[in-house]
This record gives structure tokens, C-alpha cells and sequence, in this order.
């Protein structure tokens, strides 16, 4: 079950936060490049100091502990989120219709 899904977030592109058991690990904001057999090549980039880092690195699928991704983030602060024009009718956030607000 695991493999398929490491499958998918492969061809997906998405970025992915992987716990390796056998290091005690997490690699962060990875993303999964390929997957041959039981070995999974990785990706990924790390800021020591003063400077980045980027990696590439293949781990046993046997290892692998945990797979997590980010679905969203959202701005604590107290402003009105960004629509944009062209986002598709069903995510769009409902208008604020002027008669509703003159009822209150």
C-alpha cells in the first residue's frame, strides 16, 4: 500500500515530508523523484549557516516510516483572503451580497 502510494505522490510532483525509521529522521520538502525496485530517489534542499543545499539521495522503501504532505496554508492574520477571476466556480468563496448586510 505504501509503494502505490509513494507511486502516486511520484507522479504527482508533490512536495513531501518523509520520516526515515532507520535514521530517526524527517527530510523535509522533498519531493520523490523516481522509484525502482525498493529504492526511493529523493530530493531536497537544506540551509546550514550561509548556505543551501541540495540533495539527492535514495533510501530503501523498508525505511521509509511515514509520508506527510501539506495540503494547505492559511495566514493567520485578520485579512480577506485573495480570489483570483479565474478560479473555478466551485472553490470561489460566495459574494457578500449588499442586501444581506443591510438586514443586519
Amino acid at each position: 500500500m505504501l509503494h502505490r502510494k509513494i507511486c502516486q505522490l511520484c507522479s504527482e510532483g508533490r512536495e513531501v515530508y518523509i520520516f526515515l525509521r532507520d535514521q530517526q529522521r524527517w527530510i523535509e520538502r522533498a519531493r520523490i523523484l523516481d522509484i525502482k525496485g525498493d529504492l526511493v530517489t529523493l530530493r531536497y534542499e537544506t540551509e546550514e549557516d550561509d548556505e543551501s543545499c541540495s540533495w539527492e539521495e535514495m533510501v530503501r522503501l523498508e525505511s521509509i516510516g511515514a509520508v506527510t504532505q501539506k495540503l494547505a496554508t492559511v495566514s493567520r492574520g485578520d485579512t480577506e483572503p485573495l480570489v483570483s477571476d479565474d478560479c473555478p466556480e466551485a472553490e470561489q468563496l460566495p459574494k457578500r451580497s449588499t442586501e444581506s448586510n443591510r438586514d443586519e
